[in-house]
């Protein structure tokens, strides 16, 4: 309680200089922080740039390859409906119900009992009369 306070070391001078060269230590890491974002910013640019670049080129291709699905897609619907019109017609000529029809079309026969009828142009029969003038006395 009755302790005298301990002295106190006087200041040296190493303290001084390091005081002194802490405005100069802070002035070197900010430039080593500004050459760094400006590094990180170029990078990030260059990254960019081939980026952009590479886009430029593929957006032709993509066109091109979407203008090339829309052709085929065409196509296939155009083979869809001719598959749909083959199967139909496939199911026709195996059917048991219509194997007298479908031999007379293929044979190109005519059977003996059924009549043949032409349609065309028939003349008519009776020539319509002209009416004659009638002479006035």
């Amino acid at each position: 309680m009755n302790a005298l306070p301990l002295p106190q070391p006087p200041e040296s001078p190493r303290s001084r200089r390091s005081r002194a060269h802490q405005p100069a230590r802070r002035q070197v890491r900010s430039r080593v922080l500004a050459a760094e974002a400006i590094v990180k910013l170029g990078v990030n640019a260059l990254i960019s740039s081939a980026a952009i670049a590479a886009l430029t080129q593929l957006i032709p291709y993509s066109v091109s390859q979407q203008a090339k699905l829309q052709e085929i897609q065409s196509e296939v619907k155009t083979a869809n409906v001719r598959v749909d019109r083959l199967k139909a017609e496939f199911a026709n000529l195996f059917d048991p119900h219509q194997t007298s029809t479908v031999v007379q079309e293929q044979a190109n026969r005519i059977p003996a009992d059924s009549r043949t009828v032409v349609l065309g142009d028939v003349e008519p029969l009776i020539q319509p009369t002209q009416a004659q003038p009638t002479q006035a006395p």
